[in-house]
């Protein structure tokens, strides 16, 4: 249709700039990072140049040095700080030919560098048949056809015979405005062929006609430059060196090049390129698969094996003419070196040849299986379920059946719904109780995870099944790994209650934070469900550090090993625990992770904190119309978990209102479903909508609930949520110590939106008893924490109790929120605490260019001209106070 042609117009006319290159390759679309390795190998030079942390995730995805899988927004961050360092001294436009044929991997970094241009001087253009998830959002230019008048024109140019006009009316017709079809289809193509219209089966795509052409193109040159083409074609990087080796052995002569540029079909530089990537597909599937086998194996044999051993490995497969047990082998160190870069795709890929290359049917089942794992892992589930297919298809052990349901669970959960996959997981858990205790006890905890998430709307007793199928279950090794005690620690929870389960719960809390992330055990605890049960524990049992602690560890070890979902859902529970201690914009930043790893993998955005975060600043709308959807979504897929918090973040975007009456139902529903660790979120809301609405037995209900909880694990935070539901239920002067002693305990804490909601029912009390001094210094505070944290509902009741006491707020000397977007004000808080413009950049996730230019910005709308007056200038303003 043009699109190369369009780029190859932009590279011609850029003067100026510095234009770098890559094309998709169908062949190399299970390497990880071979597409943007295309790109960046010309910068290379400049890798020292990047901050270590970015200079080393770069160079481990590149296969230049060893180390764990590298973060992939880390490998993105450095992509593009090298971009922006070369376009310092040049400005640099990267041009993608063919992404829908980019690896995985290079896609989603080349994705996220485009959504992150800004102030920098580069061009990002992607050409592709059909854009991939990867680019969703960007600005597209659909490449249509030609018009008629075009198209005939175009054609005549081509023609040097005459040409019927019914003749010409087909032509056009047939290639539909596609100019590579009008200047390919009638060359090598006689004036009889013309005249009956190509000669060619009319059914035939319209990409299999042109690919046609290219073929007797190819047919009309020598036998040798024939069979340099076909090297050329599978040799996918474009490498002359490695190209010209495989030709010597073969017996190619370097003559042979030259008939094939002079037809225009390939150009061999200091990269070898064909004309058009149809090309390429007519040279290689011209071949005969003998053929093919002796060019692959011709380029296995001068691949270095230190230098580039996957590749090597691969070409090895694409030569074996049956199984071989030797290069299966090989292609199972591949995968094993591809997942140690966060390449789980190319792990399947290299697992899944290798299968095909083992002689033993058993051992062929296990890699195919261990491919599936690696596929479910990357987040392709309808591509593991076609290989658990092909697994079930051969002789299976007990063993490899039961892990093949364990993983159609697991697919389940995200699927089809939690019910379900509670179902599967639960008999698979069984199976395996025999064949492996370790797994099946891993197996019953993901199974109780899904019943946990399906809760009220799951199958009739649920959960207590899973619970009791948990506790049946043969007891674990020795010694005791922490998975083993939150299993236990949950089954009794959910059958005997808090009481009787709140030492194994603190027991297993212990376990997790002492765990280390490099051992096996941490890997299977983080990777799996205990990877998010952590941060429930911490919340059950209402320790605010420890719930920030874990959720930042689980966070950084999803990143680390590449698993992309389970990152969604350590992101929402440290987006929460940012949130619970104030601190907006971090979460906000979390939540955007979350919805741009949903637009990455096709996977849908966990949601929990993206329902929060308005209903606590106050966005009625935006809040309200977020939690509806969420809800009936929710339900609609059975996950009563889900439907739940829905449920509270009402409680909380009505409580902030003042709207108590309106609160207290989605409150209450929430908290009779009592479910797994949102006791610190539900109960504080309950407490305030019923004690507001006069329901006095709703207030009695959530302190005994609660007074079960200090008793047993009686941290700050608990303690002084219980203190302030105490003085709701008290009457007069007996309140005001329950309120002192909740501020002060929750003043001890990281919990500070609580705190500052504590100094605003303890100044409406004062308020309330006459006390207008009192209550205006509590309620000053009050205003002032909300206001800084962004709490505007809950600020604005403050507000309207400030000026009922006769005071009202102060004005901000700077009007910095309304001046200043939600980008700026970051950058410039962590400006003023010292970052420079890489670190921000680092922690924004945007070039040091950009956050230069936003500075400027800041300077400019703030009326400052260095850093070192931020802390005035932010200071003067509540809203921007980092807390």
């Amino acid at each position: 249709m043009g699109k190369t042609a369009l780029l190859d117009y932009l590279a011609e006319h850029a003067s100026g700039c510095r234009v770098a290159r890559a094309a998709g390759v169908e062949s190399e679309m299970e390497l990880a990072y071979a597409g943007l390795h295309q790109l960046c190998a010309p910068m290379l030079d400049r890798l020292e140049r990047l901050p270590a942390p970015q200079r080393a995730a770069l160079r481990t995805a590149f296969g230049l040095g060893s180390g764990s899988a590298p973060d992939r927004f880390l490998v993105g961050l450095a992509t593009l700080s090298l971009l922006a360092g070369v376009a310092e001294e040049q400005p640099v436009l990267c041009l993608v030919d063919d992404q829908q044929w980019l690896d995985h991997a290079s896609a989603q970094v080349l994705g996220f560098v485009a959504r992150r241009l800004a102030a920098e001087s580069i061009g990002l253009v992607f050409a592709a048949r059909v854009p991939g998830e990867e680019l969703t959002g960007l600005p597209e230019l659909s490449v249509e056809g030609l018009g008629e008048a075009d198209a005939r024109a175009l054609l005549d140019a081509v023609v040097t015979g005459p040409l019927d006009a019914p003749v010409r009316d087909r032509i056009v017709a047939e290639a539909g405005g596609n100019p590579l079809a009008l200047l390919e289809l009638p060359r090598g193509v006689g004036p009889a062929e013309l005249a009956g219209g190509f000669a060619l089966p009319d059914a035939m795509p319209l990409s299999g006609r042109i690919e046609e052409s290219f073929r007797r193109r190819l047919d009309a040159l020598p036998v040798d430059t024939r069979e340099l083409l076909l090297v050329a074609a599978a040799e996918p990087v474009g490498d002359p060196v490695l190209v010209w080796r495989a030709a010597g052995r073969l017996g190619i002569r370097a003559q042979a090049a030259t008939p094939g540029a002079e037809a225009g079909l390939l150009e061999v530089g200091t990269r070898v390129r064909f004309r058009h990537p149809l090309v390429r597909s007519a040279a290689y599937r011209s071949a005969s698969l003998q053929e093919r086998q002796d060019i692959h194996h011709a380029l296995a044999q001068v691949t270095d094996p230190k230098i580039d051993p996957d590749r090597r490995a691969w070409h090895r497969a694409q030569a074996a003419p049956g199984p071989d047990e030797d290069v299966a082998a090989e292609l199972e160190r591949s995968a094993g070196r591809a997942q140690a870069r966060g390449g789980l795709a190319a792990a399947a890929a290299f697992l899944e040849r290798a299968s095909m290359l083992t002689p033993g049917p058993a051992r062929r089942a296990r890699r195919l299986l261990a491919a599936a794992r690696a596929k479910r892992a990357a987040g392709a589930l309808d591509a593991t379920l076609g290989l658990l297919v092909a697994v079930e298809a051969g002789p299976l052990d007990a063993l490899s059946a039961a892990e093949v349901e364990h993983l159609r669970g697991l697919i389940a959960l995200v699927q089809r719904g939690p019910s379900d996959a509670a179902r599967l997981l639960l008999r698979a858990a069984r199976r395996l109780e025999p064949l492996d205790a370790d797994l099946a006890r891993d197996t019953h905890l993901e199974a109780l995870w899904a019943a946990i998430w399906a809760g009220d709307l799951g199958s009739p007793g649920g959960v207590g099944a899973a619970a009791e199928a948990a506790q049946a279950a043969p007891p674990g090794p020795e010694p005791t790994r922490a998975v083993d005690v939150l299993l236990e620690a949950f089954a009794l929870r959910l059958t005997q209650g808090y009481a009787a389960a709140a030492p194994l719960l603190t027991r297993a809390l212990e376990l997790n934070l002492a765990l280390d992330v490099t051992n096996d055990e941490a890997g299977l605890w983080r990777w799996l469900a205990g990877g998010r049960a952590g941060a429930i524990v911490a919340l059950e049992l209402w320790d605010a550090e420890s719930w920030h602690a874990l959720a930042a560890v689980q966070a950084q070890f999803a990143r680390d090993v590449g698993a992309l979902v389970h990152l969604q859902y350590a992101l929402n529970f440290l987006a929460m625990a940012h949130l619970f201690a104030g601190d907006l914009s971090t979460a906000a930043r979390l939540i955007d992770e979350d919805r741009l790893i949903a637009e990455v993998t096709g996977n849908p955005p966990v949601g929990y904190a993206a329902m929060a975060l308005p209903a606590w600043q106050g966005q009625q709308a935006q809040a309200s119309e977020l939690i509806e959807a969420t809800s009936r979504a929710a339900t609609a897929r059975g996950l009563g978990r889900m439907v739940s918090f829905a449920d509270y973040a009402s409680s909380v975007i009505y409580n902030g209102l003042g709207r108590h009456d309106a609160a207290r139902n989605p409150a209450w529903r929430a908290f009779q479903r009592d479910e797994l660790g949102y006791g610190p979120y539900v109960v504080p809301e309950l407490a305030e909508a019923a004690s507001r609405t006069g329901d006095v037995e709703l207030v009695r209900a959530a302190l005994q609930w609660l007074s079960e909880r200090t008793r047993a694990a009686p941290t700050e935070w608990a303690l002084g949520i219980e203190a302030r539901v105490r003085a709701l239920l008290s009457q007069g002067d007996a309140a005001e110590p329950h309120y002192r002693e909740s501020i002060d305990r929750l003043g001890r804490t990281h919990v500070r939106v609580q705190l500052a909601r504590a100094h605003l029912l303890y100044g409406e009390w004062l308020r309330r008893q006459r006390r207008r001094l009192d209550a205006r210094a509590q309620l000053r505070i009050a205003h002032d924490m909300l206001k800084a944290m962004g709490l505007e509902a809950f600020a604005e009741r403050a507000r309207r109790e400030l000026q009922a006491t006769g005071e009202t707020a102060r004005k901000r000397s700077v009007e910095t929120r309304k001046v200043l977007t939600a980008q700026e004000a970051v950058i410039a808080r962590l400006a003023r605490e010292g970052l420079s413009n890489p670190e921000i950049g680092s922690r924004l996730f945007i070039s040091a260019r950009t956050v230069q230019s936003h500075l400027g910005k800041v300077f400019a709308k703030l009326a400052i001209s260095s850093r070192g007056q931020l802390d005035q200038a932010l200071a003067s303003d509540p809203a921007t106070e980092l807390k």
